[in-house]
């Protein structure tokens, strides 16, 4: 099969009840879980039983041709601007009368909307502030309708939703149209192999959305999303991907091995993001400290996305010897979005893999420990940076945010196309075929309780990013929900994507969040908080909950004191850089290097550069 790579055969993973305490219960206003629970469970059941009972459901564009059909029939308003001062020019004015002199049906429509428009492109019927949410697209079915959620507007320029402030084309009813490629052709235009670009020239196939343009009139770079991308990765065949040497599912949706949901042990994966420091090691220390236990026994157990500036790799090396799972989160964190946007394929690998690189050189953290990365920001960098991912070797990314849906998704591979619409703000998604796991990050949803089937809800990528959590009650409430989306269906990992930060800043969400692990773990005995690497040893290898307590690639580690301190003394070193201004400090069990390690000198040689 074209492309197929055996994804197992990158994880060489190696595998062969306390509860917290409270001191004062009354400072707790939370329901009790059980009964929350059940409540929940109801109203899911109740929510699910409405979805199938309408028999008449109707899609928002069907709407939005309806009322396109109506404003037809004799307004001459169609399609005008609401922009203040807008007036209509005569022949504006003529070609409005003439549409309500005629029967104007669907096909007319579409034709006279989509003549001029790139295909899979959104745009605007109206402009103006009014409508700067609604925008539809051509499609072979017709015209695809969409509205951006409350508080945010459609970016022509990203097509995308964004932040309403943030968006300066809502006067613009379409981009510019580019030059695009001629895929499709009555009769063929080159050679087998070849393809055609917008004026004709023919160039190899493979030239086409490779981040270079070619063709003279650069149509070759024009069309390249998941759908148009003539190099794309191919779709799921389950019939040649098979567990264990391999696993794929074409909604996304099913579990591994075709266990029933209610025999599968629901995973819980906490994360925390950026570098371990005095900030936040106490945080670590106090949710972390062995009290909160699997129901097999170990300590539950966290992954830790690192970025090396401000890391101190005594505590990496720790928190790595207590069983947590530290991953590449990049040397710089630049906070510059157009850094990582345009990051080439070289920078990506010397940003994720040399992060890996400075945990192994001075976090005394064995190389194949490290599975994973997270990108920055969560600017994804497309292709590049997924090639740079294959190329140094990672198992797994934890980047691309899937949209707030039921049931929520499960870890699929990048050697096939991704089974969810590329989605967020910033994304660029990757369309080739690359031999990396995606650990999807499922969107949260904000509301404490099941809500109307038909609300428009925008989730969130990052737990701490959700504005409706004001306080430990609602935090409370909000994980109970979505634990219960996760329980209740088909028990996908539920991820628990963190910063520090939020915790320390707001020390009663630490406590609630403390308060529902200790309730959750007391009250199911097939829930378990696992690593990233431990989810995809499930995968390869599924076994029910009944099993589960005994599934060795959960053992290892099992507790903080299985694992020798080998940490003598963590050295504070201030060391001079030649990249950053003014004095550095690494905390490492190693000797002190002469420079702040940085890009391209890991060994902190004096040497670095971009």
């Amino acid at each position: 099969m074209k492309n197929l790579i055996i994804i197992w055969m990158w994880i060489v993973l190696g595998f062969g009840g306390l509860t917290l305490a409270h001191d004062d219960p009354s400072k707790h206003e939370h329901k009790h879980l059980s009964m929350n629970l059940n409540n929940l469970k109801n109203a899911f059941k109740v929510r699910n039983k409405e979805i199938v009972n309408k028999l008449n459901i109707v899609e928002e564009n069907q709407v939005l041709m309806e009322e396109i059909l109506a404003s037809a029939q004799g307004r001459s308003e169609m399609f005008d601007s609401d922009i203040p001062g807008y007036t209509r020019t005569e022949k504006e004015a003529t070609d409005a009368k003439e549409r309500s002199k005629r029967q104007v049906d669907q096909e007319d429509i579409r034709n006279a909307l989509c003549q001029d428009k790139n295909a899979g492109e959104f745009f605007r019927l109206v402009a103006g502030p009014t409508h700067c949410r609604d925008v539809v697209s051509c499609t072979d079915a017709g015209l695809q309708a969409i509205r951006c959620p409350p508080g945010l507007a459609f970016d022509l320029g990203k097509q995308t939703c964004e932040w309403r402030r943030q968006v300066t084309d809502c006067n613009t009813k379409s981009r510019p149209k580019l030059a695009l490629p001629r895929f499709n052709t009555d009769e063929p235009i080159c050679e087998r192999g070849e393809l055609a670009c917008g004026d004709g020239q023919c160039l190899p196939r493979t030239l086409f959305c490779d981040d270079k343009t070619d063709c003279v009139d650069g149509s070759d770079e024009n069309l390249c999303d998941s759908r148009n991308d003539p190099n794309r990765a191919d779709e799921c065949d389950p019939n040649q991907c098979r567990l264990p040497e391999c696993y794929c599912s074409v909604t996304g949706r099913e579990i591994p091995g075709g266990l029933e949901p209610e025999s599968v042990p629901q995973m819980i994966v906490l994360t925390f993001d950026d570098a371990i420091n005095n900030n936040n090691f106490e945080i670590f220390q106090n949710l972390l400290d062995g009290r909160l236990k699997n129901p097999n026994g170990c300590d539950i157990k966290a992954t830790f996305f690192v970025s090396h500036r401000y890391n101190n790799y005594s505590m990496a090396q720790e928190m790595h010897r207590r069983g947590h799972e530290m991953a590449s989160h990049s040397i710089t964190h630049d906070n510059e979005e157009k850094y990582w946007d345009n990051g080439t394929r070289e920078n990506w690998e010397a940003e994720i893999g040399g992060a890996r690189d400075l945990l192994v050189r001075w976090g005394n953290i064995p190389a194949e420990d490290i599975y994973g990365s997270r990108a920055p920001l969560l600017r994804l960098g497309g292709n590049r940076q997924f090639s740079a991912l294959e190329r140094a070797g990672f198992v797994y990314d934890s980047s691309m945010v899937a949209p707030l849906s039921n049931p929520p998704f499960w870890p699929y591979p990048l050697a096939f196309a991704a089974p969810h619409r590329c989605h967020g703000n910033f994304q660029n998604c990757p369309t080739r075929s690359h031999t990396v796991m995606e650990m999807v990050m499922n969107e949260f949803d904000p509301r404490e309780e099941p809500g109307d089937n038909d609300e428009q809800v925008a989730g969130c990528a990052m737990l701490d990013s959700c504005s409706s959590i004001r306080s430990s009650d609602i935090l409370y409430n909000v994980l109970t929900h979505n634990f219960i989306r996760h329980y209740e269906q088909n028990r996908a990992p539920m991820g628990m994507f963190l910063h520090a930060a939020w915790l320390k800043k707001q020390p009663e969400m630490l406590d609630a969040l403390q308060f529902w692990l200790d309730e959750v773990l007391s009250t199911y005995n097939d829930v378990y908080l696992v690593t990233m690497s431990q989810v995809l040893a499930w995968m390869q290898s599924p076994v029910d909950s009944r099993d589960a307590a005994s599934f060795p690639a959960w053992k290892q580690k099992c507790t903080l004191l299985d694992t020798e301190d080998t940490c003598l003394v963590s050295n504070n070193c201030p060391l001079a850089s030649p990249v950053l201004r003014g004095a550095q400090r690494l905390q490492t069990c190693n000797s002190c290097p002469a420079y702040y390690p940085w890009i391209n000198d890991v060994d902190g040689a004096g040497q670095a550069g971009y």
